[in-house]
């Protein structure tokens, strides 16, 4: 059976703000990895959380979907959902997909943190 090729760890920087470290590829065997990054990230009174992409390798449409129901939860339990460092040619999928225009895209860690 396939398996995830991508490693997400979690950092708090601060109180109310998660950061999940995306180190890999984002594809549908991602699915676990990423639910449980963004449990551990948004628990604990978390209202921001930031999915660092600076490591990212490779994202399909499947992980593209994983996104999308991360954006879900995140919008159900009333906490805000951001991106940084993403390449041009995933920025430029944001933006096709519309993505951009519910996730804040921030082009580092720093800008997204000092936004918060």
């Amino acid at each position: 059976m396939p398996q995830a090729k991508v490693n997400m760890s979690v950092r708090k920087p601060s109180p109310g703000v998660g950061v999940i470290d995306v180190e890999g590829q984002v594809t549908g065997f991602a699915e676990k990895v990423m639910n449980e990054a963004y449990e551990e990230a948004s628990a604990n009174g978390v209202t921001f959380v930031l999915i660092n992409f600076e490591k990212l390798e490779y994202m399909n449409s499947s992980g593209i979907g994983l996104l999308v129901t991360i954006l879900i939860r995140a919008q159900r339990s009333k906490c805000k959902l951001a991106a940084c460092a993403l390449s041009p040619h995933y920025r430029q999928i944001f933006e096709l997909t519309r993505l951009e225009d519910a996730i804040a895209i921030f082009e580092t860690e720093a800008d997204a943190l000092s936004a918060v």
